[in-house]
């Protein structure tokens, strides 16, 4: 009779249990896999292994985690750079305006009247070019005066010469007495002195006559023109203005622990009204604003074709120093580590991306490069574009490169594939 009852119980436990896993059972033929359960715990596994891998990127945030591949990073070829020797130049910044080399006021040398006036502001003009003229009637009338007075002069010097070198012979015949040679004597020094006057009062009157020619003194461009015709000018006053604007000059204050390195006849490069020009240091002050703690730096710019203008403002670099053979990166790899520890550049080491820590020297902001004293050889690839976060350990490929066997399946290989 116990034998029964137990033997009942045991029946009746295993076809409750048969029941109980035929639900479960449903479900598994339902979705045609037993490995997926409704469980609230198996959806978010499923979620982390199926959804982050469904693409290259996906399968590699999955990682070491789902098994899958880890991300790769496509670069194209002008985000990479070779770093190579080369060479670099050394540059201080240096800016002002640029002014003529020269500015000459031409003013008059008299008083009068003008009787013409030839040139305007703004007209190219040579050495000795005619640029006014003032009525000369009476300065010609001086001067012809004085060559009269210089011609009688003349003619009383020969008769006066004749008569002492008569009175010399008679005086040694002793016809005469030495008076009367002494007399001869002295009235031909006067007439020398008579001579020489007339001279004198002819230079003078030919200077008259020529400073009613007001002439260009140098090679210009007339900037100001202050008279006009028929205006009476008073002696000393300031008729033109001329300036040389085939060389302008550029004044500028300079740190004096920057100016340390300027020397005379260094090369500049400028930047003014959006074009390229070159220059030289012409001279440097050789004292220290005691205010300003700054030095003068005087910039000579050659301007033979007018195309720059005075009062341009210019923007340019002297050229200190040019270093060659050294190895240099564009300025946009070199990254400031937010710790503090220095800085660093992404290099590519196989195809995974390294940081390199490096020590930066010369900064050559005309190439856009700068020195790497310490870091990095030549021959290594670095990361130049701006391609987003970047990581120690991540994966890439260059766009273009042969990366084995697959090309550019090559890109959605996990970690995991063979090379």
């Amino acid at each position: 009779m116990i034998g029964r009852v137990w033997i009942t119980i045991v029946c009746l436990t295993a076809t409750l249990a048969c029941k109980s896993e035929a639900p479960a059972d449903a479900a598994a033929a339902a979705t045609g896999r037993g490995g997926v359960s409704s469980d609230t715990s198996s959806t978010t596994r499923g979620a982390s292994g199926t959804a982050a891998s469904s693409g290259p990127a996906g399968r590699g945030a999955a990682g070491a985690r789902g098994g899958r591949g880890a991300a790769i990073l496509t670069l194209a070829a002008t985000d990479v750079t070779t770093v190579q020797p080369t060479t670099i130049e050394d540059v201080t910044a240096i800016s002002g305006d640029l002014h003529p080399i020269e500015t000459v006021s031409v003013r008059s040398r008299l008083e009068g009247d003008l009787d013409a006036v030839l040139v305007r502001e703004g007209e190219v003009v040579q050495t000795g070019k005619l640029l006014a003229r003032f009525q000369s009637s009476e300065q010609e009338s001086a001067q012809r005066s004085a060559e009269a007075d210089r011609a009688a002069a003349k003619s009383d010097l020969a008769n006066a010469q004749w008569n002492a070198e008569q009175s010399a012979q008679l005086f040694k015949a002793g016809a005469i007495s030495q008076r009367d040679d002494m007399a001869a004597q002295q009235a031909l020094v006067s007439a020398q002195a008579r001579v020489a006057a007339a001279d004198a009062r002819l230079r003078s009157t030919a200077l008259a006559v020529r400073d009613t020619r007001v002439v260009s003194p140098t090679a210009g461009v007339v900037d100001k023109r202050l008279v006009e015709n028929g205006e009476h000018v008073a002696r000393g006053a300031t008729m033109f203005s001329l300036v040389r604007n085939d060389v302008l000059e550029l004044v500028a204050a300079m740190p004096s622990r920057e100016a340390t390195t300027v020397r005379t006849g260094q090369d500049v490069r400028f930047i003014a009204d959006a074009k390229a020009f070159t220059g030289h240091v012409a001279r440097i002050s050789p004292t220290i604003d005691p205010v300003t703690r700054a030095v003068t730096v005087y910039v000579q710019i050659p301007n033979a074709s007018g195309a720059l203008r005075g009062g341009t403002f210019a923007t340019g670099q002297v050229i200190t120093n040019t270093i060659r053979n050294v190895l240099a990166v564009p300025r946009d790899a070199v990254h400031q580590s937010q710790a503090g520890e220095g800085k660093f550049v992404y290099r590519i080491a196989g195809r995974a991306i390294d940081v390199a820590p490096v020590k930066t020297g010369v900064v050559d902001e005309h190439l856009g490069v700068v020195e790497v004293v310490d870091g990095l050889n030549a021959g290594d690839r670095i990361v130049s574009g701006n391609v987003g976060s970047l990581g120690r350990g991540m994966q890439v490929t260059i766009v273009g490169e042969d990366t084995g066997r697959g090309g550019a399946r090559g890109g959605r290989r996990g970690a995991g594939s063979p090379p």
